[in-house]
């Protein structure tokens, strides 16, 4: 969808370089030259990864294949049990090493599905091979590994595609022509949650206390064997650790929690709503582990607050620990937006709210008929049919590099704010995150 994110990758680009600041996965080898599959080709795809997520994005894109001719060629999980059962599923062949579906010439894109510390190497790796690249959400862990994503689809020119499938419902492009038709005025503060307990549905109880299998290792025998050093990837060497394994999103090695986890739901649709987003000025990130005490490294309860340089501000709420929703809002000095009033933020709604502030009643209503108007949402194409058209396009996803890196930016600079216990701030010039306040250009 070309020219819906306002600065688009070639502008941001030019902007980059010109700033003097080194594009590091922009340099390199010429990209690997890739079939673009034409209208009445199929389409060849690899998933990577097939737990839970994996396993239901196999799922949804075999169901593609009489509507958009895509069909899944091979799925690959360290996990032999995973792989089997993917494989038997979907009716397609099935391996260990994820690097063999990458060097596959007859596979054209990769779904990507896998604990988000292997996001940025492999979507890295495969887009250098040639390949479109479905990424699931988080993009990434850090901000560095965001920015080179992004970059690498730039370079070698691939379809890149991130996983928060909401962003493709109309609620978001409802709310973001609103506030282009100047509804509630000046933007001030975007407000989202997070909220949920599903204490009593995990043993032990817990988010992501997922069920882990006794006879699954890198000793297993059969199909219970984990390929566990391939696993670990980059990440810190260590021993066997089931917990680790079954329920990443609970260690930093791995995961970023609550904050990569959910939060990518909110920022990402938000950084469209906004008309294609900005990087972050400042953002803090705070909580604690309050309920939840057990192995866990990532907190039960946490909340993210980000400044924007064109004077504006995020506060997005959380807790595993309490099922109590804060509704989903964009404030203006002259009226608010009401984008999710139920639910979560990823759920899908038949309406937004606009309503005016008190001392705009008069001019509101004189001009929309009512002091709150509803505004209809209508079908639009989902996430998913959107990343295989534009396969054969080759236009820009809904949520490509360039949103998807900024909804990543604050995200991970609030885990890293926790974790360290200091306000940071993002220099744009420089594209990196500082501990003070960035001097301006």
């Amino acid at each position: 969808m070309k020219g819906n994110h306002g600065v688009n990758r070639r502008d941001f680009v030019k902007a980059a370089v010109g700033a003097g600041f080194a594009m590091g996965a922009m340099s390199g080898a010429r990209p690997a030259q890739a079939r673009i599959p034409g209208a009445n080709d199929r389409i060849n795809l690899g998933v990577i990864g097939v737990g839970g997520r994996g396993y239901y994005l196999a799922g949804v894109f075999s169901g593609l294949a009489e509507k958009s001719n895509v069909q899944v060629g091979v799925v690959s999980d360290v996990y032999r049990k995973r792989t089997n059962a993917a494989a038997e599923r979907y009716k397609c062949k099935g391996i260990g090493d994820y690097r063999e579906i990458i060097a596959d010439k007859s596979i054209d894109a990769v779904v990507i599905a896998t604990p988000d510390h292997w996001h940025a190497p492999m979507a890295i790796e495969a887009m250098n091979a040639g390949k479109d690249v479905y990424l699931e959400k988080p993009m990434t862990r850090t901000v560095k590994e965001a920015r080179q994503v992004y970059e690498c689809s730039v370079r070698t020119k691939r379809v890149l595609q991130i996983g928060s499938q909401t962003t493709s419902a109309d609620q978001w492009w409802k709310a973001r022509k609103a506030i282009q038709d100047g509804m509630i005025g000046k933007m001030i503060m975007s407000q989202g949650s997070y909220h949920r307990n599903w204490n009593g549905r995990r043993q032990p109880p817990g988010e992501w206390n997922w069920p882990i299998d006794p006879d699954a290792g890198p000793q297993g025998q059969g199909e219970n064997f984990i390929d566990w050093k391939m696993w670990l990837g980059n990440s810190p060497a260590r021993p066997w650790n089931a917990d680790r394994f079954f329920r990443f999103r609970k260690y930093w090695d791995y995961s970023g929690g609550i904050a990569t986890d959910l939060f990518y739901h909110v920022m990402a649709p938000l950084n469209l709503v906004w008309g294609g987003g900005e990087f972050p000025y400042r953002v803090g990130g705070t909580g604690g582990i309050y309920v939840f005490k057990d192995e866990r490294e990532v907190p039960d309860t946490f909340m993210l607050v980000a400044d924007y340089p064109s004077g504006h501000s995020v506060v997005l709420s959380s807790s595993m620990a309490n099922s109590r929703h804060i509704p989903g809002l964009i404030r203006g000095y002259e009226g608010t937006i009401v984008m999710v009033d139920h639910g979560q933020f990823e759920e899908e709604t038949d309406h937004i709210t606009v309503s005016s502030e008190r001392h705009n009643r008069e001019a509101f209503t004189k001009k929309y008929g009512a002091q709150e108007v509803q505004i209809k949402v209508e079908p639009r194409q989902s996430h998913w049919e959107n990343f295989i058209q534009c396969m054969r396009t080759r236009e820009e996803p809904v949520l490509g590099g360039l949103p998807a890196y900024k909804a990543m930016v604050p995200i991970a600079m609030s885990v890293e704010s926790y974790r360290s216990g200091q306000m940071l701030y993002f220099d744009e010039q420089k594209q990196k995150v500082v501990t003070k306040p960035p001097k301006k250009a």
